[in-house]
């Protein structure tokens, strides 16, 4: 006999099972009885922490899925033989949880979010250094929403809020790589299994807008990425409200209107079009060769743009068994 009371409130999906099952519920609280089996487990999720919406603080993000016993979890806790009677331990992540979570997340998605998401991947990875192996796709940010540089991203963040056992790095990498998928863009496959950091990454760390060339090709040497990476990465910047084409599809017109110039001109709006880091491209040799090959070839960029991608959503990761 198998016993699982779980909170009803966290009954996100509906799984079948190949197997005799029973499912009650119990008492004035409505928990659920699972029943299956010979052996007998028995969990139960703590009190939600989730604040109010006008809530500044990080409670409601650091605290919703820690010690929770999900529905979708089910299948995994009764493949084990050996289990602890109390704090189950989370399932190792596979393919199946894998495609639960993209499923999720094409729920909550939309083109026009798909920017927000990937800044939010560039501002937690961003911040990774290879001297002493701090920051880097840890899932801090979500300790970090009260910096400037961080600004609009809590929104973002919040809609992600899954009801997995797989941690926030985890969620925000694949989000990232849906988001770019969702556009127009590669399709990306991003490894799970990621440990969040229990508190925030030093302050500084992300590469700063008013960079020239130079001192963006140092900042990204730094991270472990080459300016080749530098410059495909950048290319993200096709999304959004930075004036590099239409904003909510991923393709390479970043690079096509990088060679154009349009900030140059003293005419409309063409001035407001991208960052001072993305103009400051233009003027190094190295960078606009790749520049030049991304704005003629998009698959070429594509191709480049997933690779970067993956290294850097694995830049600073601490991995489960490892």
């Amino acid at each position: 006999m198998i016993e699982t009371l779980v909170d009803p409130s966290q009954l996100y999906s509906v799984i079948s099972f190949s197997f005799p099952t029973n499912f009650k519920f119990l008492g004035a609280n409505t928990r659920l009885k699972f029943e299956s089996g010979s052996r007998t487990v028995r969990a139960s999720s703590p009190a939600i922490t989730t604040g109010k919406e006008s809530d500044e603080s990080h409670i409601f993000f650091s605290n919703r899925r820690r010690g929770l016993i999900f529905i979708t979890a089910l299948p995994f806790l009764l493949r084990h033989e050996s289990m602890e009677v109390s704090g189950v331990k989370a399932a190792e992540p596979g393919e199946e949880e894998y495609l639960l979570l993209k499923k999720g997340i094409r729920k909550v998605l939309s083109k026009g979010k798909a920017a927000g998401v990937l800044r939010l991947v560039f501002h937690d990875a961003g911040t990774f250094e290879m001297d002493n192996s701090s920051g880097g796709m840890n899932g801090s940010i979500v300790n970090e929403l009260d910096r400037p540089e961080n600004a609009g991203l809590r929104k973002s963040l919040k809609s992600m809020d899954f009801p997995l056992s797989v941690s926030w790095a985890d969620i925000i990498a694949v989000a990232g790589a849906e988001a770019v998928s969702l556009c127009g863009g590669p399709n990306i496959p991003v490894q799970l299994g990621r440990l969040d950091s229990t508190f925030p990454d030093p302050e500084g760390k992300l590469p700063e807008e008013s960079l020239d060339a130079p001192g963006l090709k140092q900042c990204f040497q730094r991270k472990g990425l080459s300016t080749q990476e530098l410059v495909a990465l950048s290319g993200a910047h096709t999304l959004g409200s930075k004036g590099f084409g239409n904003p909510t599809v991923f393709d390479n017109s970043y690079f096509k209107i990088l060679l154009e110039k349009p900030w140059m001109s003293v005419a409309g709006m063409s001035t407001m079009i991208g960052l001072p880091s993305d103009h400051a491209l233009m003027e190094d040799d190295e960078c606009l060769r790749w520049i030049r090959m991304y704005a003629d070839d998009q698959n070429n960029f594509f191709e480049d743009f997933k690779s970067a991608y993956i290294k850097l959503v694995n830049s600073g990761a601490q991995w489960k068994n490892s």
